[in-house]
């Protein structure tokens, strides 16, 4: 059973900077897009930084400059680095993968549990 996994999260100051991790487990067979997205209460889930295999990355308009999205490909890991924090990056921070369990398959969608990420004074 593959599972993704997210750490790091917690509460931080304005400005602050703060450090998540994402690891699989269960042997996948292959994760090719692998990505970060957050949801803040009452709003919908959005993608704010995504990476695939190959290392191409993307961000959402409102982290750029200030996130860093990074990927130990061997070991199936991506990490978030997160600076001059806000209060409205407040909200639960999930990783996602596009997991291939075995070569014959086609591929689906893996969620972590998510980790909560508030930025207060």
């Amino acid at each position: 059973q593959v599972q993704l996994m997210e750490s790091g999260g917690g509460l931080v100051q304005p400005g602050g900077s703060l450090s998540l991790s994402c690891a699989a487990s269960g042997s996948p067979y292959d994760i090719y897009n692998m990505a970060w997205y957050r949801q803040a209460p009452g709003k919908q889930r959005e993608a704010v930084a995504t990476i695939t295999r190959d290392g191409i990355i993307t961000y959402s308009d409102s982290v750029k400059g200030r996130f860093t999205i990074s990927r130990d490909s061997p070991k199936y890991t991506i990490y978030l680095r997160m600076t001059s924090l806000k209060p409205e990056d407040t909200a639960v921070y999930y990783c996602y993968g596009r997991v291939r369990k075995t070569f014959s398959d086609g591929g689906g969608d893996y969620w972590g549990p998510g980790t909560q990420v508030t930025v207060s004074s």
